[in-house]
């Protein structure tokens, strides 16, 4: 998509902000007009250019960032987070996070690097200790900023929120992350997904600071939950928006009900093995690329998610796990 502004809704413009060096390619940040000025469904990353671009694209519709009066960040990761911190420190627009989030900012300030502690712990624990130690210093080179994860002036808990003459719903959708939040405007038929529900790709699953919890069962469980919602048309935070998030959903179930079968398949024709084991005997995006053709971190992800996946059999009772060398060794039941 290429930089601008574009209304896909009554009253609601799609900014993408450029990811520049992430695979991604962009960041959707939804711009929502009122009476007061405007409002933001996510922020953006914050890098260089990021608010000239954001200028530029809101100058197209007679607009500019002093407008923003609040921004409401769908989850903690620094795509959606740490432009809105930059945006209040210009302009004082309002940020607001979902309360579930709190742990895992905190975790970020504290530990005061891009080092993906815990995600390496269970690299560690699915058996890939090189490749943990790779992406530690990958991501420790990364520049930091403590001024990009200052709290957010106001919690968000779920339901309804007034933007303007909107009536949002704040709709906890953990998985991604552990406060994940999706905003639905019921009336316009418009859901801002996050990155929760996206058009072409899955998200990562439990890619953040924290306890892993099943965060791949979290995520399933609030798929579903989108499911007893009335449908809308999906405005995703990557890719482009979809007329139905009901038809994405159904999409995202049958392929994690896919990749489980895959993967207890290559359990079946490995024997025991570590999740990093599985990872490299499945294959990896849409276009079916073998895991080693992967980045570092595009194999983390892998990786974490295979790990994900297991951990579910295990807890529906169709594998067993047991502890080998500080590594899961996972078998078929």
């Amino acid at each position: 998509m290429e930089p601008g502004c574009y209304e896909v809704a009554p009253g609601v413009h799609r900014v993408p902000l450029q990811m520049p060096g992430d695979g991604l390619g962009a960041v959707n940040i939804y711009a929502l007009e009122t009476e007061d000025g405007l409002a933001l469904i996510d922020g953006g990353w914050r890098v260089g250019t990021t608010f000239d671009e954001m200028e530029r694209a809101l100058l197209r519709i007679g607009r500019s960032t002093e407008q923003i009066h609040d921004i409401y960040v769908t989850h903690v990761h620094r795509d959606h987070y740490t432009f809105a911190i930059e945006l209040r420190r210009r302009h004082g627009s309002r940020v607001h996070l979902g309360i579930a989030e709190a742990d895992g900012l905190a975790a970020v300030s504290a530990l005061g690097s891009n080092v993906p502690t815990d995600s390496l712990h269970e690299l560690r624990r699915a058996g890939a200790t090189l490749l943990a130690d790779t992406v530690e210093v990958l991501t420790a080179a990364e520049p930091f900023h403590p001024s990009d994860w200052e709290q957010p002036d106001h919690w968000l808990t779920a339901g309804p929120v007034r933007i303007g003459r909107r009536t949002l719903d704040v709709v906890h959708t953990p998985g991604h992350t552990k406060g994940h939040m999706v905003f639905h405007d019921e009336e316009q038929e418009v859901l801002f997904s996050g990155d929760h529900v996206l058009p072409t790709i899955t998200p990562s699953i439990g890619f953040e600071l924290g306890d892993w919890d099943l965060p791949l069962g979290r995520y399933l469980e609030s798929l579903t939950r989108l499911l007893e919602r009335p449908d809308s048309q999906l405005l995703p935070a990557h890719g482009d928006p979809t007329p139905s998030v009901h038809l994405r959903v159904e999409e995202l179930l049958a392929h994690h009900d896919r990749r489980f079968i895959s993967m207890r398949d290559a359990l079946v024709s490995l024997g025991p093995a570590t999740a990093i084991a599985v990872a490299d005997a499945v294959t990896w995006t849409r276009r079916e690329r073998p895991f080693s053709t992967l980045d570092p971190f595009n194999q983390m992800i892998a990786t974490c998610e295979t790990l994900a996946h297991l951990d579910m059999l295990v807890d529906r009772g169709r594998l067993t796990v047991r502890r080998r060398d500080d590594r899961d060794v996972f078998s078929v039941v």
